[in-house]
């Protein structure tokens, strides 16, 4: 699914060489890779403050805490993505409030978000799944209309612009009051381990959560706040240096496969290709995520894999069908779109490194199975 060990082999120098500095220093926790990295990420982004935290899940978990979050408080986020998105709402005794997902950018609905707000409501929390923005001006209307606070769940989309509709762009992570961000090895920013990063504007917000990733301490054995061990090791800081510095010509590989995967399926009528809202920069192809009509799409799986192609289905189960968080107050009418895309969703290979030969022989295998 995706070529790490060829997207290496391209940036080996750089990156050998920045991780035997590392070594050298002996400086593998908050040395200075780290403040290099946090200070180049905060310019590319055009935001702030960049706090550097172990992975993505405790970057979601670390903004939520920063916002003061109480127990009971509910938290509105999609149906269709990770658990670990609600994961960490249970784990902090908030309340998740699942709602549908838009059909077209499989992204959270702005309707359905409407709808499940009560006074009891005190975060939205829009995922930017597989690459693309959610509806941020809208969800940032209805989040100032009712003091709500919004965090971008932007594991998928680093890189990705979003476009309002003066034509203004923002960078995906700087537009809600904090993002949180996930340097998997898979993403399209990836290090060669976990990590992940906090993003804000807000001067104060930022000052809690730097707190907040290293004990709750400021000055050494004061602990001014309750806080958690999580922090970017300065190896992977260092990689992930070498690797922002490409990102934007990484993002317009994954680009252009995906429009040789269009290209390839657009005159097939049960094959549905990803939705893109807006200019190309808007989606930076995380997944390239099918939709497959009248198919079995499992069979369709099996029939990829047993041809060495591989695949994904994101996500085979809904988040309010997953037993840890099923919940009597959900109604199956209110998911309709959710629990159709889990019967219709693939994602075929994406990654830097797909050339012409192999989009076509995926792209003919998955047209041959469609067809028969």
């Amino acid at each position: 699914m995706v070529d790490l060990k060829g997207q290496y082999n391209t940036i080996k120098d750089a990156v050998d060489k920045s991780v035997l500095e590392v070594l050298d220093s002996t400086a593998y926790i908050n040395g200075p890779k780290v403040h290099e990295f946090q200070k180049n990420l905060e310019n590319y982004l055009d935001v702030k403050h960049v706090i550097p935290c172990a992975n993505g899940t405790d970057a979601l978990q670390i903004a939520m805490m920063g916002l003061g979050l109480k127990p009971g408080d509910e938290v509105i986020t999609a149906d269709f993505t990770f658990a670990a998105t609600v994961e960490v709402i249970a784990l902090l005794q908030l309340t998740p409030v699942l709602v549908d997902v838009d059909p077209n950018s499989f992204n959270i609905e702005v309707d359905a978000i409407k709808k499940a707000i009560t006074p009891k409501t005190k975060a939205i929390v829009p995922v930017h799944l597989f690459g693309q923005c959610a509806n941020m001006e809208a969800i940032m209307e209805l989040a100032k209309e009712h003091n709500l606070f919004v965090i971008e769940d932007n594991a998928q989309a680093i890189g990705a612009n979003y476009t309002y509709s003066n034509g203004k762009k923002a960078k995906a992570g700087t537009i809600g009051h904090v993002a949180s961000t996930s340097f998997f090895p898979s993403k399209n920013l990836g290090c060669y381990g976990d990590g992940g990063a906090i993003f804000t504007n807000d001067d104060d917000l930022a000052h809690t959560i730097r707190g907040i990733v290293n004990h709750g301490m400021y000055v050494r054995y004061h602990h001014d706040v309750v806080g958690v061990n999580s922090r970017l090791d300065s190896i992977q800081a260092a990689i992930l240096d070498i690797k922002l510095k490409r990102l934007d010509a990484f993002n317009k590989a994954r680009q252009k496969a995906a429009n040789a995967y269009d290209k390839a399926f657009e005159t097939h009528t049960d094959i549905i290709t990803p939705f893109r809202e807006g200019s190309e920069d808007n989606h930076v192809f995380h997944q390239y995520t099918l939709r497959v009509l009248n198919t079995d799409r499992d069979a369709l799986a099996k029939h990829l894999n047993d041809n060495g192609i591989p695949c994904g289905v994101y996500y085979p189960i809904p988040l309010h069908l997953q037993k840890a968080y099923q919940d009597s107050r959900y109604n199956e009418a209110d998911f309709t779109v959710t629990n159709q895309l889990v019967k219709e969703v693939i994602s075929l290979p994406m990654h830097t490194e797909l050339d012409d030969n192999q989009i076509e022989f995926i792209t003919s295998t998955v047209i041959n199975f469609v067809n028969s």
